[in-house]
C-alpha cells in the first residue's frame, strides 16, 4: 500500500502472468532442499532484478545491495554504521569530508578496495547533473587522495543529510573497475559484498557467496531469487515450501490480508513497524473550508484510526499522531494520538460557522471536500477514503473520492490538484530530512512527490533553520518544525505503515531489514 517512491527511484515493470499450476514455473534449483553451509536460500521477486548498475537508477535496490556495499551502513533505529569506511569526520564547518577506508578489502574479482578505486567510483556520479537531487552531488567541490586508505571530499557548503546519503543503494555504492569496458561503459555486477552474481535472466537471479568477503561470512552457499510476478502465486509457492522468503515493498510486497492468511496457515510472519507515515495532506488554497483551523481539527477527531488499521491492515499498522515513527532518527517527542469525537467535531464545525443537517453549509455553500485517491499507486486507497468519507459525513463533511492512475496521480499532486490527498512519508534511509525539506519546504521541488503541506511564511524558515542547525541544536530545530505542525493541525498522520516479511520453518534466525532496500539475510540459518 506504499506510493509510487521519487522518480528517480522506482518503476515497476509488469510482467507476463504465471503458466497453469500444472506446470512448475521454477528452474531446477528452486526443487532443492537441505540446509547447511552449502544450502541456498529461496527468495521471491516480483520482477526481474534489471541491470545492476549502481550508478544508475533500473535494477532492483535490494539485489544490487547484496552486490554492493556502502562507505557508511544506515543500520536499525538510524544508527549509522562503519561499512568500506572504518572512521569518517566533517571538517572546515562541515565542508570537508574525511574518511579512512577499511583495508585488507577487495572487489570480488581480486581488485583492492582502495583511494584510486573509491574516487574512481565517485568520478562516474558525483557533480553530474543526473544526480543532484542528492546534496552531496549538488554541492561537490571537489575530492584528494591523501593516501591509499584516506580521501578528503570537498563541497561548497555544509552538506544536510551526508551520511544518509553516503548509505544509499545508489549510486552511492561502490563498483570494481572492471565491471567497465574501455569506453566506461557498464559490463557486469562486480562489488566487495558477501554476494557474486553466478546468473541472471527474466526467470530468476543466483547469486554465490563470495568467500573472499571481509565482513561476516554468509550461513549459506548461494541465494536464488525467482521472479513471481502475481502475490497469489507467491502465497502459494510459500506454502508449498517452493520458496524460503518473501517480502519487502519493492522486492515481493505482502498485503496485510495475505499476512493473515499465511499467519492462519501457521507459516512464521515477520510484522514489526516500518519507518514510512501514510499522511492526510490538506490544500487550503483550492478549498477555502480547509483553511480554517477548526475545520481541519474537526477531520482530525471526525475519524478513528484505529478502525483504518483494523479494516486495511487487521490490526497491523500503529494509528500515528506524529509525522514520523520513533523507528526514524530525530522524529521528536511522542504526540497524543487522536480519538475519534463526533460531538467535538460537531461543535468545531458549528464554531467555524458550518451549520445544518447532512452536509453543513456556510453562507449557502456546502462543507464539499474532494479527497484524491489512487489504487494503482496506493494499494487499499480507495477502502480507506470510503472509511473516511463514512465517519466524516456522519459530522456533516462531505467528502466526494475522486480516483486517479497512477499517471494522473503524477500530474495532480504537484500541480495541487486537490482537496486532500494521501502521502506516504519517504521512509529510511532519507529521513527525516528527506520529507521535511522535499515534501514541505515550498522552495523544493521534489518532482511527483508533490507537497504534504506549504507554507512559505510560517513554515518553511522553521523548515531551513533545522536543515542548518549544528549537532547540538538540531534535535530543537526539528522538533519545532513538528511542533508547528501538530498546532496548526497542518497535516493528519494516520498510521505507520507496517514492514511484512514471511518464512517457512526451514528459515531461522530472519529478522526484518534496516530499510526497505535491503535483502535481509544477515542472521538467516538454514534447516533442511
Amino acid at each position: 500500500m506504499h506510493t509510487s517512491r521519487r522518480a528517480l527511484l522506482k518503476g515497476l515493470a509488469a510482467m507476463p502472468a504465471l503458466l497453469a499450476a500444472t506446470y512448475s514455473p521454477f528452474p531446477a534449483f528452486a526443487q532443492e532442499g537441505g540446509g547447511g553451509d552449502h544450502a541456498a536460500l529461496r527468495v521471491a521477486m516480483a520482477k526481474p532484478a534489471g541491470s545492476l548498475d549502481p550508478h544508475k537508477y533500473i535494477g532492483l535496490w535490494s539485489v544490487q545491495d547484496l552486490i554492493y556495499e556502502p562507505l557508511i551502513r544506515y543500520g536499525h533505529g538510524g544508527k549509522m554504521e562503519p561499512a568500506l569506511a572504518t572512521e569518517w569526520a566533517l571538517e572546515d564547518g562541515g565542508k570537508l569530508f574525511r574518511l579512512k577506508l577499511r583495508q585488507n578489502v577487495t572487489f570480488q574479482d581480486g581488485t583492492p578496495w582502495d583511494a584510486k578505486a573509491m574516487t574512481w567510483n565517485l568520478d562516474r556520479w558525483i557533480g553530474k547533473d543526473a544526480h543532484n537531487w542528492m546534496n552531496a552531488s549538488r554541492l561537490f567541490d571537489g575530492h584528494t587522495i591523501v593516501d591509499d586508505h584516506t580521501v578528503e571530499i570537498r563541497f561548497k557548503e555544509p552538506v544536510l543529510g551526508l551520511l544518509y546519503e553516503f548509505s544509499y543503494v545508489r549510486p552511492s555504492r561502490f563498483l570494481s573497475p572492471s565491471s567497465v569496458d574501455g569506453d566506461g561503459n557498464y559490463q557486469k555486477p562486480i562489488g566487495t559484498g558477501p554476494w557474486m552474481e553466478e546468473s541472471a535472466s527474466n526467470a530468476s537471479s543466483t547469486f554465490m557467496r563470495y568467500d573472499g568477503y571481509w565482513g561476516e561470512r554468509p550461513a549459506f552457499e548461494h541465494i536464488d531469487l525467482m521472479v513471481l510476478p502475481d502475490s497469489r502465486s507467491r502465497m502459494a509457492a510459500l506454502r508449498a515450501g517452493e520458496i524460503d522468503l518473501i517480502g519487502g515493498d519493492f522486492l515481493a510486497p505482502i498485503k496485510a490480508t495475505e499476512a493473515k492468511t499465511l499467519q492462519d496457515a501457521g507459516l512464521p510472519v515477520a510484522i514489526e513497524i516500518g519507518t514510512m507515515t501514510m499522511v492526510l495532506g490538506f490544500n487550503p488554497d483550492r478549498n477555502e473550508a480547509l483553511k480554517d483551523r477548526k475545520v481541519r481539527e474537526a477531520i482530525d477527531i471526525g475519524f478513528d484510526r484505529s478502525a483504518i488499521s483494523q479494516v486495511l491492515f487487521h490490526g497491523m499498522a500503529e494509528p500515528a499522531a506524529n509525522l514520523f515513527p520513533s523507528t526514524v532518527p530525530l522524529s521528536g517527542k511522542r504526540f497524543e494520538i487522536a480519538t475519534r469525537n463526533v460531538e467535538r467535531a460537531a461543535s468545531l464545525l458549528e464554531e467555524a460557522g458550518w451549520v445544518g443537517s447532512g452536509v453543513r453549509e456556510k453562507d449557502g455553500k456546502k462543507l464539499a471536500i474532494e479527497l484524491v485517491v489512487s489504487e494503482e499507486a496506493m494499494a487499499g486507497s480507495r477502502a480507506l477514503g470510503e472509511i473516511l468519507q463514512a465517519q466524516l459525513g456522519e459530522v456533516g463533511i462531505g467528502i466526494t473520492i475522486r480516483s486517479v492512475d497512477h499517471a494522473s496521480r503524477h500530474s495532480d499532486i504537484p500541480a495541487r490538484k486537490f482537496d486532500m490527498a494521501l502521502f506516504y512519508t519517504l521512509g529510511a534511509p532519507y529521513e527525516p530530512f528527506g520529507t521535511l525539506i522535499g515534501m514541505l519546504l515550498s522552495t523544493f521541488n521534489n518532482g511527483v512527490d508533490g507537497k504534504l503541506a506549504i507554507d512559505a511564511a510560517n513554515l518553511d524558515p522553521l523548515l531551513l533553520a533545522a536543515a542548518s542547525a549544528s549537532e547540538d541544536q538540531v534535535e530543537a530545530a526539528t522538533q519545532a518544525v513538528y511542533d508547528w505542525l501538530h498546532d496548526n493541525v497542518a497535516l493528519l498522520p494516520l498510521f505507520y505503515a507496517p514492514v511484512i516479511w514471511a518464512h517457512t520453518d526451514r528459515v531461522s534466525g530472519f529478522k526484518a531489514p534496516a530499510t526497505e532496500y535491503d535483502l535481509p539475510f544477515e542472521h538467516v540459518v538454514l534447516g533442511s
